[in-house]
């Protein structure tokens, strides 16, 4: 039988039922909630899903779904559909020039994981991409941590991810590392126009060297404090919207022009 768990939060729960990506089998309510509000949605598309629908006493459901953090909802479902790798290079080269790929090197902080996530479905990512192997994956605390967003986005979970970034270059993606290298462009400096993936590093330990070789280029997010490094989930936040601010400059500007921006291949790879 197929993995299932359960989802808990209200948004999470919300955004499971309605992108009806998973198989639904139970809603549990904690008793007395109020059908109102979101929790009144939840129960609608639950009923819409032909999903049972229970109302337990909260220790029950704190021992069922294994937090307090629930919000007096859960939900039993299958596990998460992820993209298989040819899925991933197919959804890439239907999307073409507009094409979009984030890629977590080896992120272990399910609310790293769940915020950068978020701001991927948010920013129209074709899909991202996450390893198998010493990363944290779409649990359900990822999915709680951002707000039910994962569950409309597409995720690749992969072996190896170095093969990967190959496989997006060989279909023409530009690749670029977020990393603090003190002689790389800054992130608004470079050329994202066209299909681009970014890399965002581990919260330790950055990108590892062999992404940050394998990578078209490096892109520096300034820092003007006394903090060595951003939050994972910051620093892909600000290039997924800066690849997103330059391609609405660019839909501005008259047919055949370019923005004044570096080329693309002209950051250094270190």
């Amino acid at each position: 039988m197929a993995r299932r768990e359960w989802l808990y939060g209200r948004q999470a729960v919300l955004a499971a039922l309605q992108a009806g990506r998973r198989e639904c089998y139970t809603l549990l309510l904690k008793e007395g909630i109020l059908a109102k509000g979101i929790v009144a949605d939840i129960v609608e598309a639950a009923i819409e899903r032909e999903c049972e629908v229970m109302y337990v006493r909260p220790a029950e459901l704190n021992r069922r779904v294994g937090t307090v953090h629930h919000q007096g909802v859960a939900l039993w479902v299958s596990s998460y559909p992820y993209l298989h790798e040819g899925e991933l290079l197919q959804r890439v080269e239907d999307a073409g020039h507009d094409a979009l790929v984030l890629i977590l090197d080896h992120l272990q902080d399910p609310q790293n994981v769940g915020n950068v996530l978020r701001t991927a479905e948010v920013a129209g990512v074709t899909a991202a991409v996450l390893p198998k192997r010493r990363s944290a994956t779409i649990t359900p605390a990822v999915v709680n941590a951002s707000a039910g967003a994962v569950e409309f986005l597409e995720v690749a979970l992969v072996t190896n991810l170095a093969r990967v970034v190959e496989l997006l270059q060989e279909r023409g993606v530009w690749v670029y590392a977020l990393e603090a290298v003190d002689q790389a462009p800054l992130y608004w400096e470079v050329d994202l126009l066209g299909p681009v993936g970014l890399v965002v590093g581990s919260e330790g330990e950055g990108v590892s060297r062999l992404l940050r070789e394998r990578s078209d280029g490096i892109l520096r997010i300034p820092m003007w404090g006394r903090t060595s490094s951003l939050n994972a989930g910051v620093a892909g936040a600000l290039a997924l919207y800066e690849v997103r601010r330059q391609r609405w400059q660019q839909a501005l500007l008259p047919e055949g022009m370019s923005p004044p921006l570096r080329r693309k291949g002209s950051s250094p790879v270190t």
